[in-house]
C-alpha cells in the first residue's frame, strides 16, 4: 500500500469531512461558514477555461527532436544546428472547426502545433496537416471561421454559408480540393504529414538570409479513413484519434516524423511564378527540393490533459534567433492573434505555466497580471535601461533588416492565379481518388440553398480543370455556366 496523503484545501489546511456539508442541525440549512464546500463549488464552476475559438478539440504528447543534418549554413537557430543535437518538444494535434466535445473523425484540417524547448527560448511551429490554407489575408479569417461554426439562429452547421464564402473566395480552391480529397480525414494522427504552411525567414550567423518552408513527413506512412467508416466512428468512438495516439505511445509504439525544409534564395521571391508568401500556394519541390533537417519522435503521454494539452499555448510569433517572419499577410495577422487569444483564454502569464515555460531563464521587466505564478521578478530592477545591472538588450539578437516599398494601402497579392495549383492537384489524383473527391464535394454541396452559389463554385472547379467542374456539375444535376 502507498502512504495515505491528507486531503487539504487549496491553501493547504487538512479537510476533516469531505462527505457532508456543515449544516445547522441534521436537516440544515447549509452554513455559509463551510468554506471547504464553498471553495469546492466555486472552483468547480471555474474548471473550464474558455475553449479555443478554433482548434478546440485536440490531443498532445511529449517527445524529442533530433537533428540529422546540420542547418548552420542556413540558420543560426541552435535547435537546427549540429547533427545529433536533441531538443525536448511538445506537440498538439487538433481539428479546426469543432467544439471541445466534437468527433475526431470529421472532414476538417488538422492542427499540427510543435513547441521546441530550446536553450534560446521556446520556438513554436504552428501549422496544419495541409501545406496551404483557405485564405491568404488575416482580415478574412473571422468571416471564414464564422462560416465553419454554428448558424446564430438555428445553432446548426450551415453548408450554405460554407460554400457561399468559398465561392466568393476563389483563393480557397486549392485547400478545398485538399480537404475534400481522401486526406480530409486522416486514419490517425500518426498517419498524416504536418506543415508550417507559411513562409519564414532563416538567418545564419553571418547575417545571410533565405526563405524557408517546413514539412513534417510521417514515418508511419499516410493513411486515410473511408468516409463511411469515419462517420461510423464519429458516432461510436468520437475520441478515436485521441485514443489511438495515447495507446500507441503507452504501448511503446512511438510515432515519428522527419522534418524537411524547402530553401528559397531571397532574390527568387521577386521572380517566382507564384507569390512565395501566399499561403494558398505551394512551392514546387522540383524548383526547391526537400532538405532533411531532423527526426521528431513522440515518446511520452501527458500526465494531466488539462495542465498540459488544454493549457498549452502556441504562437507562430514565438521565434528564436535565426528564425524570423516573412511578409506573408496571413502570418502577419497570426503573429498578433495567437498571443492575444492566449492572453484572453489562459491569461497574461500563460508562459509561466509548466507546459509553456521555457527551459532557459526568463529575464524581463514584465510584472504582475492575473495568476503570476513565479516570484514576479522579486526585488529586481523593473525597468530598462537602468543603472543597476538589470537585464539589457543584446544587439546580437536584432532582426535582420528588410526592404519595404510602395504606398500604404489595402492591396491584394499581385498574383491571382487561384486555379493552376488546384488543377494540378486534381490531375495528380488517380481515377478512384477523383471519384471520391467529386462524391465528397457533391455530398457537401447538395444542402446548399441557393443554386447561384453552387454554380459559382462549379465555375471555380471548371477553371481549375474542365473535367473537375463538369463532374461536380453533373453530380449536382446542373450544367457548367455558359460564361465559364
Amino acid at each position: 500500500m502507498t502512504n495515505q496523503k491528507n486531503l487539504t484545501t487549496s491553501w493547504g489546511a487538512p479537510v476533516g469531512d469531505n462527505q457532508n456539508s456543515m449544516t445547522a442541525g441534521q436537516r440544515g440549512p447549509v452554513l455559509i461558514q463551510d468554506v471547504h464546500l464553498l471553495e469546492k463549488l466555486a472552483h468547480f464552476n471555474r474548471e473550464r477555461v474558455p475553449e479555443r475559438v478554433v482548434h478546440a478539440k485536440g490531443a498532445g504528447a511529449h517527445g524529442t527532436f533530433t537533428v540529422t543534418n546540420d542547418m548552420s549554413k542556413y540558420t543560426k537557430a541552435k535547435v537546427f544546428n549540429g547533427a545529433g543535437k536533441e531538443t525536448p518538444m511538445f506537440i498538439r494535434f487538433s481539428t479546426v472547426a469543432g467544439e471541445l466535445g466534437s468527433a475526431d473523425t470529421v472532414r476538417d484540417p488538422r492542427g499540427f502545433a510543435v513547441k521546441f524547448y530550446t536553450e534560446e527560448g521556446n520556438y513554436d511551429i504552428v501549422g496544419n496537416n495541409t501545406p496551404v490554407f483557405f485564405i491568404r489575408d488575416a482580415i478574412k479569417f473571422p468571416d471564414f471561421i464564422h462560416t465553419q461554426k454554428r448558424d446564430p439562429r438555428t445553432h446548426l452547421k450551415n453548408p450554405t454559408a460554407v460554400w457561399d464564402f468559398w465561392s466568393h473566395s476563389p483563393e480557397s480552391l486549392h485547400q478545398v480540393t485538399t480537404l475534400m480529397s481522401d486526406r480530409g480525414i486522416p486514419a490517425t494522427l500518426r498517419h498524416m504529414h504536418g506543415y508550417g504552411s507559411h513562409t519564414f525567414k532563416w538567418v545564419n550567423a553571418e547575417g545571410r538570409a533565405v526563405w524557408v518552408k517546413y514539412h513534417f513527413r510521417t514515418n508511419q506512412g499516410v493513411k486515410n479513413l473511408d468516409v463511411n467508416l469515419a462517420a461510423k466512428l464519429a458516432g461510436e468512438n468520437p475520441d478515436y484519434h485521441t485514443e489511438d495516439l495515447f495507446n500507441a505511445i503507452e504501448n511503446g509504439d512511438f510515432p515519428s516524423w522527419t522534418l524537411y525544409v524547402q530553401i528559397m534564395p531571397l532574390e527568387d521571391a521577386n521572380t517566382y511564378r507564384f507569390d512565395p508568401f501566399d499561403v494558398t500556394k505551394v512551392w514546387s519541390q522540383k524548383d526547391y527540393p526537400l532538405i532533411e533537417v531532423g527526426r521528431m519522435e513522440l515518446n511520452r503521454n501527458p500526465e494531466n490533459y488539462f495542465a498540459e494539452v488544454e493549457q498549452a499555448t502556441f504562437s507562430p510569433g514565438s521565434f528564436v534567433p535565426g528564425v524570423e517572419a516573412s511578409p506573408d499577410k496571413m502570418l502577419q495577422g497570426r503573429l498578433f492573434a495567437y498571443g492575444d487569444a492566449h492572453r484572453y483564454r489562459v491569461g497574461a502569464n500563460h508562459n509561466q505555466l509548466p507546459i509553456n515555460r521555457p527551459k532557459t531563464e526568463v529575464s524581463n521587466h514584465q510584472r504582475d497580471g492575473f495568476m503570476a505564478g513565479d516570484d514576479n521578478g522579486g526585488r529586481s530592477v523593473y525597468y530598462e535601461p537602468n543603472s543597476f545591472g538589470g537585464p539589457n538588450e543584446n544587439a546580437d539578437a536584432k532582426l535582420t533588416p528588410f526592404e519595404v516599398s510602395g504606398q500604404a494601402a489595402q492591396v491584394a497579392y499581385d498574383h491571382n492565379d487561384h486555379y493552376t495549383q488546384a488543377g494540378d492537384l486534381y490531375r495528380l489524383l488517380s481515377e478512384e481518388e477523383r471519384a471520391r473527391l467529386v462524391a465528397n464535394i457533391v455530398g457537401a454541396m447538395k444542402p446548399v440553398e441557393l443554386e447561384e452559389i453552387k454554380l459559382r463554385q462549379i465555375s471555380h472547379f471548371y477553371k481549375a480543370d474542365p473535367e473537375y467542374g463538369t463532374r461536380v456539375a453533373e453530380g449536382l444535376g446542373l450544367a457548367v455556366p455558359q460564361e465559364v
